[in-house]
């Protein structure tokens, strides 16, 4: 097993990383499989709609569900400190930032146990967020039961996110790309593989569950003429300026937090269940809704008091930090905007105009590009999940518009790591960072090293040398390590060879060395180093802890500044 731990954290570690990602994806795809169905049976229990459509309830219910489940969600999560309240992509996104990857377990089952339960209750959201933050734990709980490597976890965590979205929504190409374009925000083999398996994996197994189940339907739909391109672009333009919105109000009850949770979270609720009344759409995933608007369903007053209420309802459920998703309300806000859309290009230009149904997909592309700043795998995505080839060319112009809408014209980030400045995270690393990242401290450190006391007895010294190790490793008690290069102490015992009294190794030449977990990534040994002001570090065992009187450190390794920049460099 160290043999694995050492060759996964190297930077090239592809065939054990494959064969991760086969565990991976299956872990995956039961437990996104768990989570849907469980998902549906509350609903069925509790109201005999699934999470998908709740719209056919009656007044009392669509008031009285949402604002139930968020005032009981908020109880039950205001006994949680702040950082364990985090949910979906956004909580896997700082988690991969500030504690090397690791998901705890506990926010894991709150995630999986709130969606159900808040989904269930008619919150508006997606479950794709969950289902990304149940994958990316379950990957990053594997990875700590075996002590891997953290940059082998940080992979792994990538593998869970787009094994997810693949297993979620029958969307293999998208969890992939999502993987690499939102949460990873690189794209390297070394991680683009081990991605690509775990998807498969999780999505075959998806499919062999629930069928190969194509989401939104739609009809066999294509651009008609040429001439609609200027209105395309146009259309662009009005989806980036609406999900610009959304982004700004996300923001705005993120960074709301006056009262406690609970109150926050009711008030989240109570503003779902007052648009319930006048859009009973807005209640839960809402793909019902897409699949309407796909089939033409809704008259153009109707699809404008959906599209403000949904987009209201979400961005206070997903602000606020209610455990459901944001990639469902871009789709659904997206299609109810391209429904409008297509009513209004039908009337200005009926001969000229594409059905009403292409721009429905073209909204759900560009909305969820707009929103995520996430282009590729917004085009993917649409294109799996309607299995319209046709809808490529126009969804690439539309996309490309609201992008560069929401990013230059509104000068906004994404939704995600919008939320993730409120929170004080600075994200994506430098690229000199993630590239650090990628390499495991036990890949680049000397394991020619012996352990002394401060003043060992001569024999025990002599010992120690004669085995001619590169680096001696002082445990000073109670304090660091000093780190001692093998041929100054050897000169230095060669000046005071008649001494036969215990000598002192803190009066060799040496440095103060920081201390680092062998599981450590190289830009983790990086900011060590940086904080201790050294230029060597020891490297310990997972399982050690760090000096104090009664117990020593147990060094297995020596880390130096020169090692890291030689990496960095290449």
């Amino acid at each position: 097993m160290e043999f694995l731990r050492r060759q996964l954290s190297e930077s090239a570690a592809l065939p054990e990383l494959s064969v991760l990602a086969v565990a991976v994806g299956l872990v995956t795809g039961v437990v996104v499989l768990l989570f849907r169905g469980a998902i549906d049976g509350v609903s069925w229990l509790l109201h005999g709609q699934t999470a998908d459509g709740p719209a056919s309830l009656g007044l009392e219910w669509r008031v009285a569900l949402p604002v139930l489940g968020a005032l009981g969600l908020g109880i039950l999560l205001n006994r949680l400190p702040p950082d364990s309240r985090r949910f979906g992509v956004v909580h896997v996104m700082e988690r991969l930032a500030r504690h090397r990857g690791r998901l705890p377990l506990r926010s894991a089952i709150s995630q999986f146990l709130g969606g159900v339960f808040g989904l269930s209750m008619g919150l508006s959201g997606g479950r794709e967020g969950p289902a990304i933050h149940l994958g990316a734990a379950a990957s990053s709980l594997l990875g700590e039961a075996f002590r891997l490597p953290d940059n082998c976890v940080r992979t792994l965590v990538a593998c869970g996110t787009a094994a997810a979205i693949g297993a979620s929504f029958n969307t293999p190409m998208a969890g992939v790309i999502f993987a690499m374009e939102v949460v990873m925000m690189e794209y390297a083999i070394v991680s683009f593989i081990p991605i690509i398996i775990a998807t498969v994996t999780a999505t075959v197994l998806s499919r062999w569950y629930l069928g190969d189940v194509i989401e939104f339907s739609g009809l066999e739909t294509d651009l008609r003429s040429l001439l609609e391109v200027p209105y395309i672009m146009v259309s662009g333009v009005v989806v980036g300026l609406l999900g610009g919105l959304f982004i700004v109000l996300v923001k705005t009850f993120a960074e709301f937090r006056a009262g406690p949770f609970w109150a926050r979270a009711t008030a989240a609720g109570a503003i779902t269940g007052v648009a319930a009344i006048v859009a009973p759409q807005v209640l839960g995933v809402g793909y019902d809704t897409v699949n309407q608007a796909l089939l033409d369903n809704f008259v153009w007053t109707s699809l404008l008091v959906i599209l403000i209420a949904k987009t209201v309802a979400s961005a206070a459920c997903v602000g606020v930090g209610l455990p459901v998703g944001i990639i469902g309300p871009t789709l659904v806000m997206g299609a109810v905007l391209g429904g409008l859309l297509g009513a209004a290009g039908n009337a200005l230009a009926p001969e000229l105009a594409s059905d009403t149904a292409l721009y429905v997909m073209l909204g759900m592309a560009a909305m969820m590009a707009a929103v995520l700043q996430a282009p590729l795998a917004a085009l993917v995505a649409v294109l799996e999940l309607t299995a319209n080839p046709n809808v490529i060319l126009p969804a690439m112009l539309i996309i490309a518009v609201a992008t560069l809408t929401v990013s230059q014209l509104l000068k906004q980030r994404s939704a995600l790591l919008t939320t993730l400045a409120t929170l004080g995270v600075r994200y994506p690393p430098h690229p000199a960072a993630q590239h650090l990242m990628r390499v495991g401290v036990a890949s680049l450190m000397s394991r020619d090293v012996v352990q002394l006391p401060r003043q060992p007895e001569p024999a025990e010294l002599d010992s120690a040398l004669s085995t001619k190790p590169a680096w001696i490793v002082v445990d000073i008690p109670g304090g660091l390590p000093l780190v001692l290069n093998a041929e100054d102490v050897v000169a230095s015992q060669a000046e005071n060879d008649a001494a036969t009294e215990a000598p002192d190794l803190a009066a060799t030449p040496s440095s103060s060395a920081g201390i680092v977990d062998v599981r450590a990534t190289l830009q983790e040994a990086l900011t060590e180093l940086n904080r201790a002001g050294s230029d060597a570090l020891c490297v310990i065992r997972a399982a050690s802890k760090k000096p104090t009187e009664d117990e020593p450190i147990a060094a297995v390794g020596v880390l130096t500044r020169e090692d890291i920049e030689r990496q960095a460099w290449w």
